[in-house]
């Protein structure tokens, strides 16, 4: 069963107080199995945003927890600042990364609510996928009156609280209310302006947000705002999707900025919000100087917009996702207010950080003299998908050049294409490397089961066979992913950069020599396997992968004309 992983990104109403702040933070530390990724304070806003993960029942306690420490050390009478807030921890979503629904987030929300209510005497409205009523599933409709507006919002019944107390008393007073909910991944993100008027980061924001900005009669400024048959405000909606956003002044910065919150980033995708933004600022004598991110994001909106800027420069996007990343961090001024690491601000590298000894991670020379060293693994089954990566490595490089060739401009798509693939064959073969040696780890974890009862022996033989056919499964894996290496190894000599036909030649080598290996792999492992009929059936598979493996190799090598 996969791991359950939450991830929670409370937002607390002090941005300058490193005293108050590291308080909340060590509370979220004190629980057994969480793992704080950021801490990033705002002093402009006076705000914190903190993001961490564990799992469902560690990121529950650890939200009660934080809840409570920042109920003690912010006192809402005294708070300013430039953002939105109506409460010490403001907003505190639970958002599912791993093994998790939404909807399983949605009720986990709902229990720390209830006890925030009952235990902390905290008001708490529930918001998103926990909301109770479609209209407190908006962060803003929860929040609109900020805190100031406490009193009046108690005094409709429509905006009682979902748990905790519905009256404003001193010590609603002090922690204001929590919104808590679920929902599913949004980015944070400024954009800066080179201008310091306010009103026209809001124009901006007012063009791009979903909701826009309210109708008028005659001038658009001044005019007086239309309502419809029930009064409410008639608007006339942004450009993107899933986006809310203000503007605002950032005395810190000396700039306006255009505050925005993605909520679909399925619908919106960073790099169209930036361009989106850039073209409407343009469009108002502004210009887009830079991109803050705030908080953590998902990879994939880095390497969606890394692609989108390099297909947009015809170029392939075949490349390590280092190289992607990078492109879409210069594409969108991601450091322009200062150095943007992407190992601190995507959750997924903060995650993998915590794993440590991974065989891919070490270098060359590393892993080399870790293979010669007296363990048994890594072994050849590691190496063989080793030499697999590197027969990928090289046929993608083939394809990169070819794609960047001088003259060869109008098939920069087709050789694209054929990197991408070869980046897809990179990292499985790569995983494969690490993969192997678990495997072999599992058989001796399995031969280390103790043996001294029937109960206990049958237990362990029937371990010991479940890893073995991993172990033989692996490399016939392995096999596999190497041998589609031969097509594009192949496509390269035939229709690539002949300057590289070489390269391309040892591609296919190197893949011949991952697929004789691993079988080799299959082999001994098969031959432990109590079913044989399992096992003559994947023995077969490999000897057959393995014969057209010659035939592929001399067909490319004989290819080559030097």
């Amino acid at each position: 069963m996969m791991k359950q992983i939450v991830e929670c990104v409370p937002n607390f109403s002090e941005g300058r107080d490193a005293a108050a702040i590291s308080q909340i933070t060590d509370a979220i530390r004190s629980v057994d199995g969480i793992n704080l990724l950021d801490v990033d304070p705002g002093k402009a806003t006076n705000r914190t945003v903190v993001t961490y993960v564990g799992s469902p029942e560690a990121t529950a306690e650890a939200a009660f927890r934080s809840i409570k420490k920042a109920a003690e050390v912010i006192d809402m009478r005294h708070h300013h600042g430039e953002h939105p807030r109506i409460g010490a921890t403001d907003v505190f979503p639970f958002v599912p990364v791993a093994g998790i629904t939404l909807g399983e987030c949605a009720a986990i929300a709902r229990k720390v609510s209830e006890r925030v209510g009952r235990e902390l005497g905290i008001p708490v409205y529930c918001y998103e996928a926990a909301a109770s009523v479609p209209e407190r599933k908006n962060l803003a409709e929860c929040r609109r009156g900020e805190y100031e507006g406490i009193a009046e919002k108690f005094g409709d019944p429509a905006w009682r609280p979902d748990f905790g107390p519905d009256s404003y008393t001193d010590s609603v007073a002090r922690t204001g209310v929590s919104v808590i909910g679920a929902r599913d991944f949004l980015v944070a993100v400024n954009f800066n302006l080179n201008t310091t008027s306010t009103r026209r980061a809001n124009a901006v924001a007012y063009d791009v947000r979903e909701k826009g900005r309210p109708k008028r009669e005659g001038n658009q400024v001044t005019g007086k705002v239309l309502k419809d048959a029930e009064g409410k405000t008639v608007y006339v909606p942004g450009t993107l999707k899933g986006c809310k956003a203000i503007g605002w002044y950032i005395p810190e910065y000396g700039i306006s900025q255009v505050s925005m919150n993605i909520t679909d980033i399925n619908a919106t995708p960073l790099h169209i919000a930036f361009d989106e933004v850039c073209e409407k600022a343009a469009g108002r004598g502004m210009r887009v100087t830079g991109t803050e991110i705030v908080g953590l994001i998902p990879k994939r909106v880095l390497l969606d917009a890394g692609r989108y800027y390099l297909d947009k420069q015809h170029r392939s996007s075949g490349l390590p996702e280092s190289e992607i990343i990078k492109i879409a961090v210069k594409s969108m001024s991601l450091d322009d207010l200062g150095p943007f690491d992407p190992r601190k601000k995507v959750i997924e590298y903060l995650i993998g950080d915590e794993q440590s000894g991974r065989l891919i991670d070490k270098t060359c020379s590393g892993f080399a003299y870790e293979t010669a060293s007296e363990s048994p693994a890594p072994g050849g089954g590691s190496v063989s998908a080793y030499m697999g990566a590197l027969g990928a490595a090289l046929a993608t490089m083939v394809a990169n050049l070819s794609s960047h060739k001088p003259g060869w401009d109008d098939r920069w798509k087709e050789f694209s294409d054929y990197a991408v693939r070869g980046e897809g064959l990179l990292d499985k073969l790569l995983a494969a490397v690490d993969e192997d040696t678990a495997a072999f780890n599992g058989i001796m974890a399995a031969f280390s089961l103790p043996k001294d009862t029937p109960e206990n022996r049958a237990r362990r033989a029937k371990s010991i066979q479940e890893a073995t056919l991993y172990a033989t499964q692996v490399p016939l894996k392995t096999m596999k992913s190497s041998f589609e290496v031969f097509d594009l190894a192949k496509s390269m000599v035939e229709i690539g950069n002949p300057n590289s036909v070489s390269d391309a030649g040892v591609s296919a080598i190197a893949a011949w020599a991952a697929v004789h290996g691993a079988w080799l792999n299959v082999k001994i492992n098969a031959a432990s396997l109590t079913d044989r009929p399992v096992a003559m059936s994947l023995l077969a598979e490999a000897e057959a992968i393995a014969r057209e493996s010659d035939i592929r190799r001399d067909s490319i090598l004989s290819s080559i004309k030097l």
